[in-house]
């Protein structure tokens, strides 16, 4: 059956969580000096080798909550470790923090991903790495070839699984699990948890551990947030107004491709450095982009929701949702982007007149009201549809919003700041 444990603050450093010494050297020469949560329950269990689920919220340190005990044990035993990720970014940003651990073992690492040369993939296979990162498409091409044989691995991560299986990876990832040993140790990781997670785990994991450190749906902890209802014509002005207002990275998504070159173009129309990342983008430029945001070079990146996990990038100030997710949990990954490690950050949101059924589902999902403001400069909207909200004038930075289920209060004994 099934155990679920819960923690909110660590409270110690990382000596204690069964970590042997010479990674404990590492995690200090890399200035890790106290666990995350999730690394705080997780790595003491995964190093005793128990199949482990992890429930968290972006930007809390899941990484490492694999990375730390998937090398002690494989530095102890023959095997390999195979991590997969939904998207390139993120199966890159993975493999980076992989390598001080691994090399201080003298052990190899492989990343396989679409986009990427596959001569260059074949020659990191033949070096025997023991820790192969890889998107589920490009994997299944290796093994196809004969390039990677899945009979060594010892540990398996699914990490982002509840994204992988958004995107469609679902047939992919089931191939996968099918052929490697049932006689592995397997951790899954994930923001949320999907019934199709469910049956992952209880069809391939052996009575998991669940450690769930915020419930599914939980924001980051620092990040405040606020709404514009806005027409869609009137988009582009409003965001002029606002990149006037910040002065630090923006992080911008668009719900399509093509609109978010269209939104590019425009930032860079009004003088502001400006990249974008999406699937049309070639896996250059998307590095280049990212590597751009995260240097100073690019002050603005727009992206789709391919960017939505995957992108640890310190220090952005804003989030920007010009248009309002498909899907209500993908607003969760969005603004987990600012507001990482501890810091403060900020999320803002247009939504049209006509989707205040949108925005009631992220409210639901995040179990907050997301407050309404108004631009002093702009005509103020009203959802066509639903109930009246109240509007405040825009600030800078907002208080938390407020919890609508922490009691049942009159809105207007609830003054907006």
């Amino acid at each position: 059956m099934q155990k679920t444990l819960k923690i909110n603050n660590p409270g110690q450093g990382f000596y204690g969580l069964g970590i042997a010494p010479k990674i404990l050297e590492i995690l200090e020469q890399i200035k890790f000096k106290v666990p995350t949560p999730i690394q705080f329950k997780a790595i003491p269990m995964a190093i005793e080798g128990k199949d482990v689920i992890g429930i968290a919220q972006t930007g809390t340190g899941k990484t490492h909550a694999f990375a730390i005990p998937m090398c002690q044990h494989l530095a102890q035993k023959k095997g390999v470790g195979l991590v997969l990720a939904p998207t390139r970014e993120l199966a890159i940003q993975i493999d980076e923090a992989f390598q001080p651990l691994t090399r201080s073992f003298g052990m190899k690492t492989a990343c396989l991903i679409g986009g990427a040369p596959m001569p260059g993939q074949v020659q990191a296979l033949r070096k025997n790495p023991s820790v192969v990162i890889a998107t589920p498409g490009r994997l299944i091409d290796h093994m196809s070839q004969w390039n990677f044989l899945p009979d060594e691995v010892t540990m398996l991560v699914l990490d982002e699984a509840d994204r992988m299986l958004d995107m469609g990876f679902g047939p992919q990832i089931n191939k996968i699990l099918r052929v490697l040993p049932r006689n592995r140790q397997t951790m899954l990781f994930s923001a949320t948890m999907p019934k199709d997670i469910m049956q992952i785990a209880a069809s391939h994991m052996k009575l998991p551990v669940s450690v769930e450190i915020a419930p599914s749906g939980t924001t980051a902890e620092r990040v405040t947030q606020e709404l514009f209802i806005v027409k869609k014509e009137d988009k582009r002005r409003l965001l002029s107004k606002i990149l006037t207002q910040y002065h630090g990275s923006v992080l911008l998504f668009s719900r399509t491709k093509h609109n978010a070159r269209k939104i590019t173009v425009s930032i860079r129309d009004m003088g502001y450095s400006a990249a974008e990342i999406h699937s049309n983008r070639s896996l250059a430029q998307r590095r280049e982009a990212l590597d751009g945001f995260k240097s100073g070079k690019y002050r603005v990146l727009v992206a789709t929701d391919i960017a939505a996990r995957g992108i640890d990038v310190s220090g952005i100030e804003l989030v920007l949702n010009y248009d309002l997710p498909e899907d209500a949990e993908n607003y969760v990954h969005r603004i987990g982007r600012t507001a990482r490690a501890g810091s403060q950050g900020h999320a803002i949101s247009f939504a049209t007149p006509d989707q205040r059924g949108d925005v009631k589902d992220i409210e639901k999902l995040i179990r907050v009201s997301l407050p309404v403001s108004v631009h002093p400069e702009m005509k103020p909207e009203k959802f066509s549809e639903g109930f009246e909200v109240k509007q405040r004038p825009f600030k800078k930075h907002h208080q938390q919003p407020r919890n609508k289920f922490s009691r049942f209060r009159k809105k207007r004994e609830i003054p907006f700041r």
